[in-house]
């Protein structure tokens, strides 16, 4: 009997001794008093086991029949053994019309052996890998959003390069959010202080790989991946965040230890911070780096063939119009028109725009003349934005309004990342 029935029975049993009233007894099992006499006069036919419910033991009267069970279950084991019980079911409908719900068919597969229940499935198993033999050749990098000053001042992102062999932070930043450009700068200063690393290790974030699987243009390489493809890094992405786990538990260590160290130092902006960070990095690597197997460094110094200025900067390929004319990033800049530009029409040429706001257009290695038309009158009301840089885009739209409130014009677009820009000079 359940917990229901058994008080159902201590109060007919109270009843028929005449303890309480029909009344009481009405009030104690929530019903009325032609239902708690039907009760008592079943009580004093059947004893106890006329509390209890006649149809419990019995099939239901809408169980699906055997033979029906059995058609579906054949069908499932011939044709569908490793398909979910959503999946299964749906081509059952489609393919036999055999409408079987969803939650049916998983019980059905569940007693069957073809389906095990999320309640019963083994925990996932992340297996421990050994560490890299030697300092830099493999650097994890990744960024964490946080109240770092905690309510002293905005929640910001630092981006670390934690070393896989020695798990020591080579190199970290505050910075206003995981965007391209900031991850270009800081990855030039990492590469300036430590040379080329073999490869580095991040998330499946769309700064580092083309998410698109139905992408049918360009490259397939993402900014920051051909900036490293031409200084020769690679760039792995790890299947799940337990595989770049020194990086996580770094950031666990550092949201509990800088955090406070932060608030000792009284730091509450990203320039004290970054000022703050070499000191609080030197005492974290004393007390959690170790060394690394091989005393060998696979760092790379950096070839003198290489411009740093422009591997870091942002590249994109645009195509001159007739009247050579360029559009990029809502400015049209118009190609001066000499003995080198004129044969370049229909041509694609290459837009090199610089962090500090510089921006060439060269084609085979040569820079063009050019000078800007027009700011392109066009405001993109619906922008897609990752919930991760919703802060910082925010903070950049409030920025834009106010300048257009004091009726400011610029000369020049600006790029999240990007520090003040200057005005384009004219090659």
């Amino acid at each position: 009997m359940s917990d229901k029935e058994f008080s159902r029975l201590n109060v007919l049993l109270d009843l028929q001794a005449r303890r309480i009233t029909v009344d009481d007894a009405a009030q104690l099992m929530g019903l009325r008093r032609r239902q708690v006499f039907r009760m008592l006069r079943d009580f004093r036919d059947r004893g106890p086991a006329s509390v209890a419910s006649r149809k419990r033991g019995r099939t239901s009267n809408n169980k699906t029949p055997v033979a029906v069970r059995e058609l579906t279950m054949e069908l499932v084991r011939n044709r569908y053994a490793d398909f979910g019980p959503t999946l299964a079911a749906e081509k059952l409908a489609e393919l036999h019309s055999c409408f079987v719900s969803r939650e049916t068919l998983r019980k059905w597969m569940i007693e069957d052996g073809l389906w095990v229940d999320r309640a019963r499935r083994l925990p996932s198993v992340h297996q421990p890998r050994n560490r890299r033999e030697r300092i830099g050749e493999l650097v994890q990098i990744d960024g964490s959003k946080h109240y770092w000053f905690e309510n002293r001042g905005p929640e910001t992102t630092l981006i670390a390069y934690i070393d896989d062999a020695t798990s020591q932070i080579l190199h970290a930043a505050f910075v206003a959010s995981e965007s391209t450009l900031d991850y270009l700068r800081e990855t030039r200063r990492y590469i300036e202080t430590h040379g080329r690393p073999i490869a580095f290790y991040s998330d499946k974030h769309a700064i580092f790989r083309v998410n698109k699987r139905e992408a049918s243009t360009g490259s397939g390489m993402t900014q920051f991946g051909r900036a490293l493809f031409e200084l020769n890094i690679d760039i792995i992405c790890a299947n799940s965040p337990q595989a770049k786990g020194r990086v996580e538990r770094c950031f666990g260590t550092l949201q509990d230890r800088l955090v406070k160290e932060l608030r000792l130092a009284k730091v509450s902006d990203r320039e004290a911070a970054n000022a703050f960070l070499p000191r609080f990095l030197e005492d974290y690597n004393a007390r959690f780096g170790r060394p690394a197997r091989a005393a060998q460094n696979a760092h790379r110094a950096v070839e003198e063939s290489m411009v740093m200025d422009d591997v870091f900067a942002w590249k994109e390929q645009r195509t001159v119009t007739h009247n050579l004319t360029i559009q990029y990033d809502k400015v049209m800049f118009l190609l001066e028109p000499t003995e080198v530009t004129r044969p370049l029409a229909r041509k694609r040429v290459t837009i090199i725009d610089y962090p500090d706001g510089r921006l060439a257009i060269r084609y085979k290695g040569l820079d063009l003349p050019y000078r800007m038309f027009d700011r392109l009158q066009r405001v993109n009301q619906a922008a897609i934005v990752e919930n991760k840089r919703l802060g910082e885009v925010l903070s950049y739209i409030a920025a834009r309004q106010a300048e257009v409130s004091a009726m400011r014009s610029k000369k020049a677009p600006r790029r999240r990342g990007q520090s003040e820009r200057h005005m384009f000079k004219v090659n």
